[in-house]
């Protein structure tokens, strides 16, 4: 352990509390992706869910996942300050990640087709998943402002504390995938969600035993309005207390997948209309063409996600039908996005410093991307023609999540970062919120992309290989060409979306 000129502590030469944060989100994302690699799995094995609910009721709950954290976000800068708003949606997430662990009575099929399930654990695991979108949208984006707070306007330190702290973010997402999905699979459900809620317990209590390496950071800018009361309840508690009955509209909206489809394109219509308007009355020159850039990017960032983000329905279905896998479990596959960004973030950082003066302009790493994203696709349509009659070939998928993750490198890092330059400053926030919203926008359209792959089931299983293979093999060629197609485009319009963003392009590839 050093010290500082300024009798900082620090630990390899980062503020201590970087890694208190570190191992609060690397548990936070341990319990997210373990839940939610089993989910799909669980509604269509346990529940006997068609592939079509089971693909929206996820769409759904994680477009709520993406949009909440606006909300949240807001209420922490405003009112509650970062770290207690991290702590009560700690709080939240280890309550409803607990709850999934409620099983009840697994849903059983007649030889009629009659599927009978036990509605009351249907309606645990609806509130369960709405304390979780709760308490992700008061601790994702909160956190990573923190990890902001640490280090002062300048501070050189600032890139290498983000990538120390993403690394969490894989880490466990690569542990929770394997660990969670072998639990939930060969010991029962109940045991891989309650090993998330677990671990998200051990993410709230590193959080609040280093409140005092945060050295005063994250902490409320109005402490004095927090202590006030209102209807003789302190207004801190009020905040707590209306964001728990929230959780009302969420556990009703994650089983309405049309409300959160109306929810979602009256937002997007909203914003793109207020952008619009904006532009033209408050913006000239300069700064108006570099909102329509970031406006293009963000439009393609929903496609890129929209496919990638398969792989929690369509190729999570794929691995546990299609593929010959041996005794491996078809959700450990979902290891290998986090495992390749662990190995391939240094060598894409090095590679973009190498290229120099050829280093790809931000467009045109978009539509890199987009182009990845679809040849991963095209990998399995290559995999499945050559199958013959039988399963699939493990090297194609992990093919695909190569690829995937290579088109991740080049869209998710300058992804943010051209948000916060491009936007006017007066709408920096707003931008922002438009971000998370178009993600969480892919994510629904995600869902309805994975049902041009549902498959009849009987008893949570598809009988016929033949019939699932020609299913996926329709899915996987509309996305390789939908990937190839909108990235080609992007790349022939590269050369005016640069031109709109004015020299900011060399700021994000510097």
């Amino acid at each position: 352990m050093t010290e500082s000129i300024t009798t900082e502590k620090t630990f390899f030469g980062h503020p201590r509390g970087l890694f208190i944060l570190f191992f609060t989100e690397m548990w936070e994302r341990f319990s997210f992706y373990g839940m939610k690699a089993l989910l799909i799995f669980y509604l269509t094995k346990y529940h006997l869910f068609t592939d079509s609910a089971g693909n929206l009721l996820v769409g759904s709950y994680a477009a709520l996942v993406y949009a909440v954290p606006v909300i949240g976000g807001f209420i922490a800068d405003k009112y509650l300050g970062f770290r207690k708003a991290i702590i009560f949606g700690g709080i939240m997430l280890v309550l409803g990640h607990l709850g999934m662990a409620y099983e009840g009575n697994a849903a059983t099929q007649s030889v009629t087709g009659e599927i009978v399930r036990d509605n009351v654990a249907l309606q645990v695991f609806y509130f369960s998943l709405a304390l979780i979108i709760l308490g992700v949208g008061f601790l994702k984006a909160n956190i990573s402002s923190l990890v902001g707070e640490l280090y002062k306007v300048g501070d050189k330190r600032r890139d290498s504390g983000f990538t120390i702290f993403y690394m969490g973010i894989n880490l466990g997402s690569f542990l929770a995938t394997i660990i969670c999905v072998w639990l939930g699979e060969s010991y029962g459900w109940s045991y891989g969600f309650g090993a998330a809620g677990v671990g998200m317990l051990f993410g709230l209590l590193t959080f609040i035993s280093g409140k005092k390496l945060l050295m005063g950071k994250g902490e409320s800018i109005v402490p004095e309005f927090l202590n006030k009361k209102t209807i003789g309840i302190k207004n801190e508690w009020l905040i707590y207390i209306v964001s728990v009955l929230s959780t009302v509209i969420f556990w009703q909206m994650v089983q309405r997948h049309e409300v959160v489809s109306a929810s979602l394109m009256i937002a997007g219509a909203a914003s793109f209309i207020y952008i619009v308007y904006y532009a033209i009355t408050k913006l000239d020159g300069k700064a108006r063409e570099q909102l329509i850039a970031l406006t293009i990017l963000i439009v393609f960032t929903v496609i890129f996600w929209a496919l990638f983000e398969q792989a929690y329905t369509s190729l999570n279905l794929f691995a546990d039908r299609v593929l010959d896998r041996g005794s491996i479990k078809a959700g450990t596959f979902l290891s290998l996005n986090a495992l390749f960004i662990i190995l391939l973030a240094p060598v894409f950082a090095w590679l973009w410093v190498k290229l120099g003066k050829y280093n790809p302009n931000t467009a045109v790493k978009f539509s890199i991307a987009l182009m990845l994203v679809g040849l991963g696709f095209g990998s399995l349509v290559l995999g499945i023609n050559l199958s013959g009659l039988g399963k699939v070939a493990i090297i194609w998928l992990v093919l695909t999540y190569f690829l995937h993750t290579c088109g991740e490198l080049c869209l998710s890092p300058v992804g943010l970062s051209a948000v916060t330059k491009l936007s006017p400053a007066r709408i920096v926030g707003f931008m922002m919120g438009v971000w998370f919203l178009a993600t969480a926008s892919s994510e629904f359209i995600a869902s309805v992309l994975a049902n041009i792959a549902s498959v009849d089931t009987t008893n949570g299983t598809a009988p016929d290989l033949n019939l699932a293979k020609e299913s996926y093999l329709k899915l996987f060629e509309y996305l390789f060409y939908t990937g190839l197609g909108f990235g080609v485009l992007l790349l022939m319009i590269s050369p005016l979306i640069k031109k709109l963003m004015h020299g900011v392009d060399k700021e994000l590839n510097n």
